[in-house]
């Protein structure tokens, strides 16, 4: 064998790695050039107004900028991010809280992390909308008919039948709710699927806007003032065997979420490019609730407190075990 054949075979082997560590680029226990342990990262997210920082991260370079390449999947709700989380199939996933927490209460083996808190309820950002020519005209009215919301036994029914209960009027999740998805909902409500849907923005909005929708209720008022919706979460797992990487996405979301929280305008720009069906009209008009760029335990220990009222968990809820330490 010649001398040059050795250093042949040698540069083939190192190619064929290079090109397999290419291909497996951002895989778990890979450290990037900036030291994370994962440069690659998939995020579950909703088409609606709260998760706008994704989209401004995204379009403003800021999960770059912390070395993260994003790659993102709509999903219909927080519920459906929670298999995708704990089978590894996500990384990290926008969600709402009590989905969130019921999970983790009920399935042992689900051990989720709160990394950051989203988005924050205010005014008529979750309301209770009928057809405009329907006879119900307050949620008391409602008793015993059918409601639609994203998904059932989340931050959706749990707003319901907390604005019902002042009223005498208890909601089953089963019997009153049923699931669509948000961007169908106003079909729903038109064909008279439903008497009834909770309504997100931006689609309260456009519901008013297309087809004369009524609201009845805002859901987002009393002591649903302010409350905490959704944030995003990571299994406890991820967290611990990627600290870099989850600080870098903290970074960058923290970034997008002052900006949506300091600039109402840029918001409105950004979300007809991601919400279907919504457009630069709605998106000016429509209500918006805060974007916070901090955890508060004690804001969280409301929704825990909430769900145990309603029968969410069986037992009270230490939101403070659930939010990620940093690192």
């Amino acid at each position: 064998m010649s001398a040059s054949r050795p250093r042949a075979a040698l540069a083939g082997v190192l190619g064929i790695a290079l090109a397999f560590g290419a291909a497996c680029g951002g895989s778990e226990g890979e450290k990037s050039a900036n030291g994370l342990e994962k440069s690659e990262v998939r995020l579950g997210t909703m088409t609606v107004a709260d998760t706008a920082p994704v989209q401004i991260a995204l379009s403003k370079g800021l999960f770059k900028a912390e070395g993260l390449t994003v790659k993102t999947q709509v999903i219909q709700g927080g519920a459906a991010g929670v298999p995708l989380l704990k089978s590894g199939r996500l990384d990290f996933s926008f969600g709402n809280y009590v989905s969130l927490l019921t999970a983790a209460a009920k399935d042992p083996g689900f051990r989720p992390r709160i990394v950051a808190d989203g988005f924050r309820g205010a005014s008529r950002t979750h309301t209770l909308m009928v057809r405009g020519d329907s006879p119900y005209r307050t949620v008391g009215d409602l008793a015993g008919r059918k409601i639609g919301v994203n998904t059932k036994r989340n931050v959706a029914t749990m707003l319901v039948r907390a604005a019902a209960q002042p009223r005498g009027v208890a909601f089953d999740e089963d019997r009153n709710f049923v699931e669509i998805a948000p961007p169908a909902m106003e079909q729903a409500l038109k064909s008279g699927s439903v008497d009834a849907v909770q309504g997100i923005e931006p689609f309260g909005t456009q519901m008013r806007k297309s087809m004369g929708a009524r609201m009845v209720a805002d859901l987002a008022t009393g002591e649903a003032d302010g409350l905490p919706i959704a944030g995003y979460a990571a299994t406890e797992k991820f967290v611990k065997r990627n600290p870099r990487t989850v600080a870098a996405f903290q970074r960058a979301l923290r970034k997008a979420q002052a900006m949506a929280a300091g600039d109402r305008k840029l918001v409105q720009g950004i979300l007809p490019t991601y919400a279907k069906g919504i457009d630069a009209a709605v998106a000016a008009d429509m209500s918006y609730g805060t974007y916070p760029t901090s955890i508060d335990t004690a804001a969280l220990q409301r929704v825990a407190d909430l769900m145990r009222r309603f029968q969410y968990t069986d037992k009270k809820i230490d939101v403070a075990s659930f939010v990620a330490r940093a690192p």
